[in-house]
C-alpha cells in the first residue's frame, strides 16, 4: 500500500473480484463542491473520521445541505451500491471518488477503509436510501472505528422508518423498530407472537412479494389492531393505506404486482380488562367444538388479545381433559 498525506493528494479504491487496486490521483480544493439552488457551492475538506450520512429515500430534494458538504468535502464515499449512488452525487454535481461496502465484500473493504480512517483521512459512510446501519450494512465498521478512536459523526436526515411512522396516524410515543420479519411463514407467526404484548407501536419493514402473506399473518397473530402501510414514500407513487390489519390483509390478498419499499406500522395492544379463567375455558371449548383447533386459538386470542402460544397451551389442557 503507497502511504499518502491527506492532502493535497488521495487514494481511489476500486474494488475487484479479489483485491482492492489503489490509483494516486490529485484533488484541487477547487473539485471539492456541490450544485445546490443553480450554484456551484464550495465545500470545505470534512472532518476525519467516519461521516455517517442519511441520503434521500425518494426525492433528491430531501438531501441536507451538511450532507452535500460532507459527500463534497470527504476523501472517500463508502456506497452500497456505487452505481445507483452515483445518480445522486451527480444530481449534485459531487465529484467525490466512490466505493463498494455491502454485505459480500465488507469483509474486505472494512479492512481498508479502517485503515484510511487510521491514517487521519476523512470517509463517508451512505446505504442506497435513507440512515445508514438501519436494515443496512455498516454495522461492524462503525463498531471498529469507535474501538480505533476514530471519531463517528451522524449527519441525520431522511430515514424511511421514521417517515412511515409519523404519516401512520398512530402513537409515536414509544415504538419497537423490528426490520424485516422471517420470510418463511412459521418463523414470521413465532416472531409474532413473541411481540404480541410489546406496548409500544411496531414498525416493519417488508418486500413487496411478502406483503400479502406479512399482513395475513400480523391480523392472525395481532388481531385488529389499527396499522398502515406505505409504499414508495417520497416519490411519485407514493401511497399510504390506513385500516385494521384484518381490512388491509384483506384489500392486499388480492393485488398480484406490488412495487417499492414498504414500511408496515402496527398500533400497540389495547389494554383489555382481566378475562375470567372460567369463562375463558368455556369460550374456548365452544370454539373449538366449531373449528380446528389452530383457528380456535387464533380467534380467543384477537378477541382477547392474548398470546397464541397460552391460549394453545389451554387448549391442549382442554384436549386432554375431554380424551382422559
Amino acid at each position: 500500500m503507497i502511504k499518502l498525506g491527506r492532502r493535497p493528494e488521495f487514494l481511489i479504491w476500486e474494488f475487484g473480484p479479489s483485491r482492492w487496486e489503489g490509483q494516486v490521483m490529485s484533488r484541487r480544493s477547487e473539485d471539492r463542491g456541490f450544485l445546490a439552488f443553480g450554484m456551484r457551492c464550495a465545500a470545505e475538506a470534512a472532518e476525519p473520521g467516519l461521516h455517517v450520512v442519511s441520503t434521500p429515500i425518494g426525492n433528491l430534494g430531501d438531501i441536507t445541505l451538511r450532507a452535500l458538504q460532507i459527500l463534497a468535502g470527504v476523501d472517500l464515499i463508502l456506497a452500497e451500491d456505487t452505481r445507483f449512488s452515483r445518480r445522486l452525487t451527480d444530481h449534485y454535481g459531487i465529484t467525490t471518488p466512490m466505493s463498494p461496502y455491502h454485505e459480500h465484500n465488507a469483509h474486505e473493504a472494512r479492512p481498508q477503509a479502517l485503515a484510511r480512517l487510521a491514517e487521519g483521512q476523512s470517509l463517508a459512510l451512505i446505504s442506497d436510501a435513507g440512515t445508514p446501519l438501519l436494515s443496512d450494512p455498516g454495522y461492524k465498521l462503525v463498531v471498529e472505528a469507535g474501538a480505533l478512536g476514530v471519531h463517528v459523526r451522524p449527519a441525520p436526515g431522511p430515514s424511511a422508518l421514521l417517515a412511515a411512522l409519523v404519516a401512520a396516524g398512530l402513537p409515536t410515543d414509544r415504538f419497537l423498530f423490528e426490520g424485516f420479519l422471517p420470510a418463511k411463514t412459521e418463523g414470521r407467526r413465532a416472531r409474532l407472537n413473541a411481540l404480541a404484548r410489546v406496548p409500544a407501536t411496531l414498525v416493519f419493514y417488508e418486500a413487496p412479494q411478502r406483503l400479502a402473506a406479512c399482513l395475513s399473518d400480523l391480523a392472525t397473530e395481532l388481531g385488529p389492531r389499527s396499522a398502515s402501510v406505505a409504499r414508495e414514500l417520497t416519490k411519485l407513487h407514493e401511497t399510504i393505506d390506513r385500516g385494521s390489519l384484518d381490512d388491509l390483509a384483506i384489500r392486499y390478498a388480492g393485488v398480484e404486482t406490488i412495487k417499492g419499499e414498504i414500511v408496515i406500522v402496527v398500533g400497540p395492544p389495547e389494554d383489555q380488562p382481566a378475562v375470567d379463567e372460567e369463562r375463558l375455558s368455556q369460550e374456548l371449548a365452544a370454539l373449538l367444538g366449531a373449528h380446528t383447533t389452530k383457528d380456535a386459538v387464533a380467534i380467543l386470542a384477537a378477541r382477547h388479545g392474548l398470546p397464541r402460544r397460552d391460549v394453545y397451551a389451554r387448549a391442549l389442557e382442554l384436549s386432554r381433559g375431554r380424551t382422559a
